[in-house]
């Protein structure tokens, strides 16, 4: 597959750190028109009173009002597990289109079957505005960007790459952090490490922009880093690790993690766009399937 970058356009990024759930979302500008997308946004929840709110996304809201920009993409890198997306609220306040990659309809079919979702919920992958498939390129104003599938953490990762710029979700994490667990259903150790050098094939200078930084040895919160610093020394694929070597860390690793807290609630919002599911009366209601995960 050939990817068309273009290390000359070099949009600007605006990172937004949810501390709740160490998730950086992002405003990403294209430096040629007041057009703009924003990557993997995040809608709180206190999952202990059961109440959604949107603090965060009104951070972003207001960033791109007050710069006078215009919403053109809201991109989901995967189905998250770990936070709840505010893709629909962003659209409802500041329009744009909700893209992720194509697929969503397997993550669709596996959870649907989890949390026991009738033939109401469609699989299809139609709660989206846009499926992207590997090389898909798109505009935000006169930029021209490409989703590049990278499966591994879930079947339906994608990295998206505007400019100089690459959107990596949960492919990598920062040099120090290493990389994503792969033991969630449709989760593949072997597919991450080659969806991770397919990324480390891109320009050394390409910069990378994680979804989560957790401040490994308590340093301080960061989330951009480079192709060429990832690839000298990323502790788990870096300085040449091989691929069987990785598999055994990463299978081993995995099985001592326990599941993320947001788990039961973030699968069934975003495999539905963001959208809170309801129940036969039109509340909004959230499932916990029992030993199902």
């Amino acid at each position: 597959m050939h990817y068309p970058v273009d290390l000359t356009v070099k949009p600007e990024v605006t990172a937004f750190f949810d501390e709740a759930t160490n998730t950086i979302s992002y405003v990403v500008r294209d430096p040629g028109s007041k057009t703009c997308a924003i990557i993997d946004s995040v809608m709180d929840i206190d999952y202990a009173a059961g109440r959604i709110t949107h603090e965060g996304a009104d951070r972003m809201i207001a960033f791109i009002r007050e710069q006078g920009l215009r919403l053109e993409w809201i991109i989901e890198t995967h189905v998250h597990a770990d936070h709840l997306s505010a893709a629909p609220y962003l659209q409802q306040e500041l329009g744009g289109m909700i893209g992720v990659g194509e697929k969503i309809m397997v993550v669709q079919e596996e959870f649907g079957k989890i949390f026991n979702e009738g033939t109401e919920f469609q699989r299809d992958g139609s709660q989206f505005d846009a499926l992207f498939i590997d090389g898909d390129t798109y505009m935000i104003g006169g930029m021209t960007c490409f989703a590049m599938y990278t499966p591994g953490h879930t079947p339906a990762c994608m990295v998206h790459v505007m400019g100089n710029a690459a959107f990596v979700g949960d492919t990598l994490f920062m040099p120090d952090g290493g990389s994503a667990r792969c033991d969630f259903p449709g989760g593949s150790a072997e597919d991450l490490y080659d969806s991770i050098q397919k990324v480390l094939s891109l320009p050394d200078e390409m910069r990378l922009f994680m979804c989560h930084d957790y401040g490994p040895n308590g340093r301080a919160i960061q989330w951009e880093t480079t192709v060429g610093e990832q690839k000298a020394s990323n502790i788990h694929v870096g300085a040449g690790k091989t691929k069987e070597d990785f598999v055994k860390f990463r299978t081993e690793r995995d099985a001592q993690l326990s599941m993320p807290k947001l788990i039961i609630p973030a699968l069934q919002v975003n495999m539905r766009a963001g959208e809170v599911p309801k129940d036969k009366d039109g509340r909004p209601m959230l499932k916990v399937p029992v030993n199902g995960l």
